[in-house]
């Protein structure tokens, strides 16, 4: 269990190593190609070392990557910008956003599903802009209101990746208290559950609500969040948001048991079109 950066730093590695080897390349002679001696390749592949945006496009230049997406994937894990050097846009925000938190968002920005278990508020991706300044207030009590506003907008521009093509495909298990926690007031919370109701139709979004009656679950130890990419199941990553920091996970082993567990909470929740009576129930009575 790790943060961030160094996880990305040996999942970019590996994904460079398999790339290297699949071009039919030695170590020593991509190396030679790219200008390099053999203890540098050997340094990006282990993740020992942080690796500059422009020699990741030299080794994929070398081993013959001509695939967009994959290209700027892993330009993103190496903390850059697209192919034409432009940066993300929440590279705009870096005075303001913690690491840990533009880590988070840039792995959103390319991951091609979202697996979340919410136990305390409506995931960010699906807030409306006064649940998601209330909630940065409870945060945050001493932020100004410049600052707040900025957050605001960050978690607003966030959720562009529901309406990116192809758009980011969101599931999410939603305890019952996430429902009735009544953030920002009433009538804040009243437009949120209409907003998830409208959310829950969308077809890259499959909302579920653990009700209650559910009873103890494996969900009770916290929430968490399954990043998953279409182009390789290596760059999975399971993570942990604490107070000050987020730790991620890139065992398989731990890929294995949270998965496993979000397919148990799946079980246990309503299904999807129950969840749907249930949240609007829920929002007719806000």
């Amino acid at each position: 269990m790790q943060h961030g950066p160094a996880v990305r730093r040996r999942k970019l590695g590996a994904e460079l190593r398999a790339l290297r080897t699949s071009a039919g390349l030695t170590s020593g002679e991509a190396a030679r190609l790219a200008g390099w001696h053999q203890s540098k390749v050997s340094r990006i592949e282990t993740g020992t070392s942080g690796v500059k945006p422009a020699d990741v496009r030299l080794l994929l230049d070398v081993y013959g990557v001509t695939d967009r997406q994959l290209r700027e994937l892993l330009l993103v894990l190496s903390g850059s910008g697209d192919e034409a050097g432009r940066h993300h846009w929440w590279h705009a925000y870096r005075g303001v956003l913690p690491p840990t938190y533009r880590d988070f968002i840039s792995l959103e920005s390319q991951a091609s599903a979202m697996r979340t278990l919410e136990t305390t508020v409506i995931p960010g991706l699906l807030q409306t802009p006064e649940y998601a300044r209330a909630v940065t207030e409870a945060a945050l009590e001493d932020a100004s209101e410049e600052r707040l506003d900025t957050l605001v907008e960050v978690r607003l521009a966030r959720q562009d990746v529901l309406r990116a093509s192809p758009p980011l495909e969101l599931s999410a298990v939603l305890d019952e208290a996430v429902l009735r926690r009544e953030v920002g007031g009433p009538g804040v919370m009243a437009r949120q559950l209409e907003r998830l109701v409208e959310a829950a139709r969308l077809p890259q979004v499959r909302l579920q609500v653990l009700p209650f009656t559910a009873g103890a679950h494996i969900g009770v130890t916290g929430p968490f969040v399954i990043f998953s990419f279409s182009r390789t199941s290596d760059l999975d990553v399971v993570v942990l948001d604490h107070l000050t920091s987020s730790l991620h996970l890139e065992r398989k082993e731990d890929l294995r048991a949270f998965s496993e567990a979000f397919n148990a909470l799946s079980v246990h929740a309503l299904s999807p079109e129950d969840s749907l009576d249930f949240i609007a129930g829920a929002a007719a009575g806000a």
